[in-house]
C-alpha cells in the first residue's frame, strides 16, 4: 500500500489545534481514495483475467464497433492465450489485422488458423472452413506480391489461378531484368505487378527493387515516392532510409538527405551505407559552406577552392555541380577574369542550356565587352525561357541591344571599368580611383589629355550614381535634356573639377583648376 503525504512540522512552529485537525483529516482521506483506486484497478485486472473467450471476444467485437483498435487486438489476444487451438480465435484477429492494414500480422494469422484446421478431425464443416481459409491465404499472398506462393496455395487447393500465375510469370521476368540491370525494363515490370496484381501496398521488397530501378536511370522523385512507401509500414527499413537519402542527395536536397542518413544511424550506428552518405554528404555542404562564407568576405580565390573542392566530391553529381559552377563563375567575375568566368560558364551552358546559365554568360560578355556576344546569349535565353519568363527575358534582349548600341558612343560603364550590374559602392570606389588618376593636377606633362579623361569619368559618375539617370541610360534614352540624339553631350551639367570635391573633400591639398567644360 502506498503510503499518505507526511507533513512535517517542527515544534517551534504554532498550528492552531483546529487547523492541525484539518490537516490530519485531510491526509486519511487522500490515502483512502488511493487504496481505492489501486485495489480497484487490481479488482479489474482479476476481473478481465477470469473472463472467458466468448466473452473476450465479444469486448473485442464491442471495441471494434468503436474503433478501439488496439483494445480490440489485446481482447483477442487474451482469447488466443485462453483457446490457442481455436481457429476461430485466429481468423477474428486476421480480420482485424486486415483492417488495420497491417497485412504481414494478417498473413501470419490465416496461416495459423489453416494449420489448426488441417490438424484437427476433418469433418465436413471443417474442411469447408479449410478451404475458405486456404482461399482467403491464397488472395491475400497475390495482392501482397507473394505470387509463387499464391501459385503454390491455388495448387493445393487444386483452383489453379489466371491471375495468380501471370502476376509470377511477370515477377520471374522481373527479377530476370533486374539482375541483368535493365532498369527501365525492369520498373515497367514491377509497376504492372504493384498495379494489377499487388494491390495492397504492403510489398516492401518489390517496393525496394523498384526503388533501386528507378535510382538507377535517375528517376529520385520516384525512389523518394516508393522508398516512402516502405518507411510507412516498416519505419525500421535501414536500406529505404539510406537509398532515399542517396535520392535527397542526387536532387541536391541536403538537409532532407541528412535527415535519412540520421535516422538510419539512430537504428543501427554502423550501417555502412548510411555512414558512408553522411560522410560524403558533410564533406560536399562543409566546402560549400566555406565557399560562401568566403565569397561574402570578398575572399574570391579562397571561394572558388572551397567550392571546386565541394564539386570533386563527385562530380557527376550534377544538380550539385551545375548551381555551384554559377558561384565559381561569378567569383571570377568579382576577379575581372573574365576569360575564365566565361569558360566556366560555357561549360554549364554546353552540359545543357538553361535561362539562368545564358544570363550569366550574357552578363560575362558583357563586362568583358563582348557585346555582340553578350546578345546571342540573351537571344537564345529568350528562345527556351518558359512561358512565365518571357517577359524578363526579353527585357534582357532589350538592355543588351541599348549595350551594344553605347559600345560604339560613349560607353559610362566602360569608361568608369565597372560591369553593367555593378552596386553603387563599386562604382564610387572605381570613379575615386580614376578620378585621382587622372586629375589634371597629376597630369600636367599632357593636360589636354587628362581634361578629357577628367571630364569623362565625371560624366559617367554623375549618371550612374543617380537611380533615374543610370536607368535612363541602361534603356539607351537620353540622360540629358539638350543630349538631343547625338553620341555626345553638348554641354555638361557641371564643372567637373568641382564634382570631383563636392563628392570626395579633402583633394590632398591640390589646387583646383579654374576652367569650365563646354
Amino acid at each position: 500500500m502506498m503510503s499518505g503525504p507526511q507533513l512535517l512540522l517542527s515544534p517551534q512552529q504554532q498550528v492552531p489545534r483546529s487547523l492541525w485537525s484539518l490537516l490530519c483529516m485531510t491526509t486519511l482521506l487522500l490515502s483512502s481514495i488511493q487504496l481505492t483506486i489501486a485495489t480497484a484497478a487490481d479488482n479489474d485486472n482479476k476481473k478481465d483475467h477470469h473472463l472467458s473467450a466468448g466473452k473476450l471476444r465479444q469486448l473485442a467485437e464491442t471495441a471494434l464497433m468503436e474503433r478501439k483498435f488496439t483494445d480490440a487486438e489485446s481482447y483477442y489476444r487474451q482469447a488466443i492465450a485462453i483457446e490457442p487451438t481455436n481457429s476461430a480465435n485466429h481468423y477474428k484477429l486476421y480480420s482485424l489485422h486486415k483492417r488495420m492494414r497491417s497485412y504481414g500480422d494478417a498473413l501470419g494469422d490465416i496461416t495459423t488458423a489453416c494449420q489448426l484446421l488441417e490438424t484437427q478431425q476433418a469433418d465436413d464443416s471443417s474442411k469447408n472452413k479449410t478451404l475458405e481459409y486456404k482461399r482467403i491465404k491464397a488472395k491475400l499472398l497475390l495482392n501482397l506480391g507473394r505470387c509463387d506462393e499464391a501459385v503454390q496455395e491455388y495448387k493445393s487447393l487444386n483452383e489453379p489461378n489466371d491471375d495468380a500465375n501471370k502476376c509470377a510469370e511477370i515477377t520471374t521476368i522481373a527479377l530476370e531484368l533486374y539482375q541483368q540491370q535493365d532498369w527501365s525494363t525492369a520498373i515497367h515490370h514491377f509497376d504492372n505487378i504493384l498495379s494489377n496484381y499487388a494491390t495492397l501496398g504492403d510489398t516492401p521488397d518489390l517496393l525496394y527493387m523498384k526503388s533501386q530501378a528507378e535510382y538507377n536511370v535517375g528517376d529520385y522523385y520516384g525512389t523518394i515516392s516508393d522508398t516512402g512507401k516502405i518507411l510507412k509500414s516498416y519505419p525500421q527499413h535501414l536500406e529505404a532510409y539510406q537509398l532515399r537519402g542517396e535520392a535527397y542527395f542526387r536532387l541536391n536536397e541536403m538537409d532532407m538527405a541528412q535527415k535519412h542518413f540520421r535516422e538510419g544511424l539512430k537504428l543501427d550506428p554502423e550501417h555502412g551505407g548510411c555512414k558512408e552518405g553522411h560522410r560524403l554528404l558533410k564533406k560536399v555542404t562543409k566546402n560549400d559552406k566555406r565557399g560562401d562564407a568566403a565569397f561574402e568576405k570578398g575572399e574570391y580565390k579562397s571561394a572558388i577552392d572551397f567550392w571546386w573542392g565541394a564539386m570533386n566530391v563527385d562530380i557527376d553529381h550534377l544538380a550539385f555541380v551545375r548551381p555551384t559552377l554559377l558561384k565559381v563563375v561569378r567569383a571570377h567575375m568579382a576577379l575581372k577574369e573574365y576569360t575564365k568566368a566565361e569558360e566556366e560558364c560555357m561549360k554549364h551552358v554546353n552540359n545543357q542550356e538553361s535561362v539562368e546559365g545564358l544570363h550569366l554568360l550574357g552578363e560575362v560578355q558583357s563586362s568583358a565587352e563582348k557585346y555582340k556576344e553578350a546578345l546571342r546569349s540573351y537571344q537564345r535565353a529568350l528562345e527556351i525561357a518558359p512561358d512565365d519568363q518571357k517577359q524578363h527575358c526579353k527585357r534582357k534582349v532589350e538592355e543588351a541591344q541599348v549595350a551594344l548600341k553605347q559600345s560604339t558612343e560613349k560607353n559610362y560603364y566602360k569608361i568608369l571599368s565597372v560591369p553593367r550590374n555593378a552596386k553603387l559602392k563599386e562604382i564610387k570606389k572605381s570613379y575615386r580611383e580614376l578620378a585621382l588618376q587622372w586629375h589634371p593636377d597629376k597630369n600636367t606633362d599632357d593636360t589636354e589629355k587628362a581634361e578629357q579623361m577628367f571630364q569623362d569619368i565625371s560624366e559617367a559618375y554623375e549618371v550612374l550614381s543617380d537611380k533615374e539617370l543610370r536607368e535612363k541610360y541602361d534603356r539607351g534614352e537620353p540622360v540629358f535634356e539638350n543630349q538631343g540624339g547625338g553620341q555626345q553631350h553638348q554641354r555638361h551639367h557641371m564643372n567637373p573639377n568641382m564634382f570631383f570635391h563636392q563628392n570626395f573633400q579633402g583633394g590632398g591639398g591640390q589646387q583646383r583648376h579654374h576652367y569650365r567644360w563646354g
